[in-house]
């Protein structure tokens, strides 16, 4: 048996990157089992803006740049003093890659790095440290990718950032000691902006080896996420793949 209890359903959530896609699939789907969920993005969408309409009790949204660490406390604090301390924390927020290596600048290098990689790490940081201090037993969700696992070409900083979140996972789960459970979900390609970069090409030969059929959705993986937060379980440092069983 876990030494980690179930997570409440007072339980209070942060998920950043929650405006739309997958982040806003995830939010609506806690919602819908009853936790309390704050959400930040970098522009706050009315799809979001609708969620904290229709649950004012149990949402909190801001408008946050993930990159922005003092902006990101104090948004955390605003949530603390609403909500109580955050006992969850789910790093969805992230940017795509359109371009081969060879010819991405390094501006673009360095921003993918910085919103992919070192954000969520001091994001995560920032979370971890009040959880402890607190002396609460909570979950960590890294939202990383198949990329970090596959080779797929125009994807090579976008990949990179997802592997090092990977291993930050396997890491910080063994430092923590299992005083909390850290964990990542690392989906398929879905079809979105960031999956056009492949090609339609690349993404039927993705779907034709794809044993389940079709790209990886949304409500395919807001469940496994909802398990990590919620869950008594046992799942520790592992990184748990959503793709139909493509990359096998």
């Amino acid at each position: 048996m876990s030494d980690s209890p179930p997570v409440p359903a007072s339980t209070v959530v942060l998920v950043s990157g929650g405006s739309r896609g997958l982040g806003l699939a995830i939010v609506t789907d806690l919602l819908d089992a009853g936790l309390t969920v704050a959400a930040f993005a970098r522009t706050v969408t009315p799809e979001l803006e609708k969620l904290a309409d229709a649950y004012p009790d149990r949402v909190h949204v801001g408008a946050v740049d993930v990159t922005d660490l003092a902006a990101a406390q104090r948004f955390l604090r605003a949530v603390e003093a609403r909500f109580g301390p955050v006992d969850g924390l789910v790093n969805n927020a992230a940017v795509g890659q359109d371009s081969m290596h060879t010819h991405t600048a390094t501006a673009d290098i360095a921003r993918i790095v910085e919103t992919n990689l070192t954000a969520p790490l001091q994001l995560t940081r920032l979370v971890a440290r009040r959880m402890l201090g607190q002396g609460r037993r909570g979950r960590i969700v890294n939202v990383t990718s198949i990329c970090a696992q596959r080779g797929f070409p125009g994807l090579v900083a976008y990949s990179a950032t997802k592997g090092g979140m990977d291993a930050a996972t396997r890491s910080l789960a063994r430092e923590l000691g299992g005083r909390m459970l850290v964990n990542a979900v690392a989906p398929g390609f879905f079809a979105s902006e960031m999956s056009a970069v492949l090609g339609s090409t690349q993404l039927d030969q993705i779907v034709r080896r794809t044993p389940t059929g079709h790209l990886t959705e949304p409500a395919e993986v807001v469940p496994v996420v909802r398990m990590l937060l919620c869950a008594h379980t046992n799942i520790n440092g592992q990184v748990i793949v959503v793709d139909g069983a493509a990359s096998i």
